[in-house]
């Protein structure tokens, strides 16, 4: 694909939705309309794709948008389009409506469904990495990470508040079913007595009711304990906690809530320089990129590569919080 090649561009919002979404894609769509295209927002994600849902924007569709938390273009998770057939119509949709590049804002399930559409179809594709879970091999940096981690952190702090009138251990449970990164960050900046992590093996005795004894012998009376919900069951926790040392748990899941809500400015700002370096992708020809953060930068990845490459949780970031804590 060449610059001078392409004409119509399209964006779609895939997966879990997450904070900073809309300001990529109001940065997709007015960078897409400086450069003379026409672009197409397609709704509810790779299902709009497949079902031909999509309509054509103009700079006015995506005003006010950028403090918005979600996405208007709304998403869905999509089991057809893990299918060759589903991916067949997706393409037939494409075409049908000669769209020459499409940008994709989600998180690895949907980089994952962009690279087999290329492999198989040859469509001009450039994925944005935004998820709160952060998650992505990639990027050190997902959109949507910084509201959600911030989001959590002002649950937390409220939480405590009445811990401390009580003697009492707030088990707090964070979202994070394979990657512990909201619940690693949040445990240090709340002060949490721990964090219990899927990428760490769950010693109870070492990781849980020690420091608490150790903390309640120092004179303290409230305990603070992060849970990202795939590594253990919050509520097996709170009852040996209760059966092992006397003191009352109280689990509080904030699930949802952490997806939503106003995005930072940090989330903005980067949501929307990739979404305009998207479109510059598009238009020097070099499709098949996904946007990144690699050394405080934005880099473009190839997507295959991309979704090969794992992430793991920081050392040192895991070293401080185990300190901290002792």
């Amino acid at each position: 694909m060449t610059a001078k090649n392409v004409k119509t561009i399209a964006v779609l919002t895939s997966g879990g939705d997450a904070p900073g979404m809309n300001a990529a894609l109001r940065a997709v769509v007015r960078a897409g309309l400086a450069q003379g295209y026409r672009v197409y927002g397609i709704f509810n994600g790779y299902t709009g794709l497949i079902n031909d849902d999509m309509e054509e924007m103009a700079s006015i569709s995506v005003s006010d948008i950028i403090g918005r938390g979600g996405t208007i273009l709304r998403t869905s998770r999509c089991p057809e389009f893990a299918k060759a057939e589903g991916r067949q119509k997706a393409y037939e949709v494409l075409q049908k409506r000669g769209i020459d590049a499409l940008v994709v804002i989600g998180g690895d399930g949907s980089f994952r469904g962009a690279c087999a559409l290329t492999a198989e179809y040859g469509v001009n594709i450039i994925g944005i990495p935004g998820t709160i879970d952060n998650d992505i091999g990639c990027t050190e940096y997902t959109i949507g990470f910084d509201t959600a981690i911030n989001t959590v952190r002002e649950c937390m702090d409220k939480i405590k508040d009445t811990a401390f009138s009580h003697e009492r251990c707030s088990i707090i449970e964070v979202m994070g079913r394979h990657a512990g990164y909201i619940a690693l960050n949040t445990a240090i900046a709340c002060d949490a007595e721990g964090c219990i992590v899927p990428e760490v093996n769950l010693d109870v005795d070492r990781d849980v009711l020690d420091p608490i004894r150790k903390w309640r012998d120092r004179g303290k009376r409230h305990y603070l304990l992060v849970v990202a919900e795939g590594a253990t069951d919050s509520n097996m926790l709170a009852e040996e906690i209760r059966s092992k040392l006397g003191v009352k748990p109280t689990v509080s899941v904030l699930g949802y809530l952490q997806r939503g809500g106003s995005p930072t400015v940090k989330d903005r700002v980067t949501a929307s320089v990739m979404g305009v370096r998207a479109v510059d992708l598009i238009a020097e020809g070099n499709a098949g990129q996904v946007l990144a953060v690699q050394g405080g930068k934005i880099v473009a990845i190839p997507l295959q590569t991309a979704v090969e490459m794992k992430k793991t949780l920081d050392e040192d970031e895991l070293r401080t919080a185990q300190i901290l804590s002792l």
